[in-house]
């Protein structure tokens, strides 16, 4: 078996959002996935190890490494590495560049929720952060919202600015709340360990996608928001007990277990009550994300190619 090396730039022109989140979908059709995260902490940085095992899909291992100060050496935040392994033979199929993982498999994540959950009217998009993941939530939501209009909120105005600027007719919004309410989809993806979403701001109708919170201290909505929505996570097996957007209120008593209502593996139960209905959706991660996604870069890259020749 031949060894795939497939980079970001030349990888990415073969994806599209759509069949991303159409192939996330069948991949929780299939057994569920074996999985093993680990993480280790040297404050402030993380190094989390994921792996995972669908039977009929294969085998993927992940590493990343976070490191918040890497910003003011003018290097990304997060690396690591990603192998995908043959489900039948358990040789390495593909190296696959970290970062396009990553962020298809963030975004995409996010987007599966989104278009079962926010209502297919939504033309008021807000954006809260400005860093890498924000970028690829722009794009991803585009896809999907094509006549939205985005607006983006970034504690630092600079960073804002420059997101809008690559995107025509984004705007930049400098009051939080004010962009909350005025919003039909807010998707967050920022490193903040206090909440900067509050639940007295949140609207009727409104879809809230977390995506930043990743540790058990960190947490972008308060109580309040989620006792007002339906929440509903990516994997309760990597979401629960792990990230202290979902752990935090459910120790604390704010919210209870039965608050929950689906994760992936029950997708049928994706869908919102009624217009009015508050809809918020804690994007987890996890390996077996990631083994979904690389196999479809793989599948999408072996198709591309394949024309192209």
């Amino acid at each position: 078996m031949s060894l795939t090396f497939i980079p970001f730039t030349e990888g990415e022109t073969h994806l599209d959002w759509h069949q991303l989140t159409d192939a996330l979908a069948h991949g929780h059709t299939l057994p569920k996935a074996e999985i093993a995260d680990s993480f280790l902490y040297r404050q402030p940085d993380t190094l989390l190890s994921r792996s995972a095992w669908i039977d009929g899909m294969g085998i993927a291992v992940k590493a990343a490494t976070i490191f918040p100060d890497n910003t003011q050496r003018h290097l990304p935040r997060v690396n690591g590495a990603v192998s995908l392994f043959s489900d039948t033979t358990g040789e390495l199929e593909a190296m696959i560049d970290f970062h396009l993982v990553t962020k298809w498999k963030t975004a995409g994540d996010s987007l599966l929720a989104a278009k079962r959950l926010a209502r297919p009217d939504s033309n008021n998009i807000l954006i809260v952060g400005a860093g890498t993941v924000a970028w690829a939530a722009r794009s991803a939501y585009g896809a999907a919202f094509p006549n939205a209009q985005f607006t983006v909120w970034n504690r630092s105005r600079p960073a804002a600015d420059k997101l809008a600027s690559a995107f025509p007719g984004m705007r930049v919004s400098d009051d939080l709340e004010q962009a909350v309410r005025g919003a039909d989809i807010i998707t967050s993806a920022t490193m903040s360990e206090t909440p900067l979403l509050r639940g007295q701001w949140l609207q009727p109708g409104q879809h809230i996608d977390l995506i930043g919170a990743y540790r058990p201290n960190m947490r972008e909505a308060d109580d309040a928001a989620l006792q007002r929505a339906s929440v509903f996570v990516d994997s309760f097996d990597t979401t629960v007990g792990h990230i202290g957007e979902i752990k935090i209120p459910l120790e604390s008593g704010a919210i209870t277990r039965a608050h929950l209502q689906a994760d992936f593996y029950q997708l049928d139960r994706f869908r919102r009550t009624s217009d009015q209905a508050i809809t918020l959706f804690k994007n987890g991660g996890g390996a077996h994300l990631d083994l979904m996604t690389s196999r479809y870069i793989l599948s999408a890259w072996r198709a591309g190619t394949h024309t192209a020749s």
